[in-house]
């Protein structure tokens, strides 16, 4: 079964690779990987698809927990939680599928981001099954090719990890004049 993984971590050299290592020596085949820096520049946010099997779910986030680098690592595959996939399609079809594309296109919420006299490039974002029904609809109107994104995610749980408060406005004044950075 497919389950989704966040992890919040360090933005360092080796991360990467120690999460894919822990993966990989234990035969675990990685069905998508996104990570991207997070608004702190020092953490990234990574998103791991991977088949596992129920019962070695939680075994599997408490071995993430203890890596190097790893600040929080959640199961989001029960719990409530988004998950989203782009995918970008070159469609390439005759003149009078056009119409047909668009349609289609339409329904399932995708975008043309390009068109040329050979046919579309489309941009489409959703869930990974309604991305999989899309892609197989295209394929009916011509030559497809298709880049997907793989799977983003965030959790809709309130935050486990306890971060600072912001300061009001007024507070930071006064901390920066105690503090002569004024």
């Amino acid at each position: 079964m497919l389950q989704i993984i966040s992890l919040l971590m360090e933005n360092k050299a080796g991360a990467l690779m120690r999460v894919t290592g822990l993966l990989t020596a234990r035969g675990y085949n990685i069905d998508s990987l996104t990570v991207a820096r997070t608004l702190d520049p020092g953490l990234s946010r990574m998103t791991i698809a991977v088949d596992i099997e129920p019962h070695g779910r939680r075994q599997l986030i408490k071995q993430m927990n203890k890596l190097i680098n790893v600040l929080q690592a959640t199961d989001l595959t029960e719990g409530p939680a988004v998950t989203r996939e782009m995918v970008l399609m070159r469609v390439r079809a005759a003149q009078e599928a056009r119409t047909a594309i668009l349609k289609e296109a339409e329904i399932f919420g995708a975008r043309v981001v390009d068109s040329t006299i050979e046919g579309f490039a489309l941009e489409a974002t959703g869930d990974i099954e309604k991305l999989d029904e899309f892609i197989n609809i295209m394929q009916s109107y011509g030559e497809i090719e298709v880049t997907r994104s793989g799977a983003v995610a965030v959790s809709l749980e309130a935050k486990k990890l306890r971060l600072s408060p912001p300061i009001p406005r007024g507070e930071t004044v006064m901390a920066e004049e105690k503090n002569g950075v004024v």
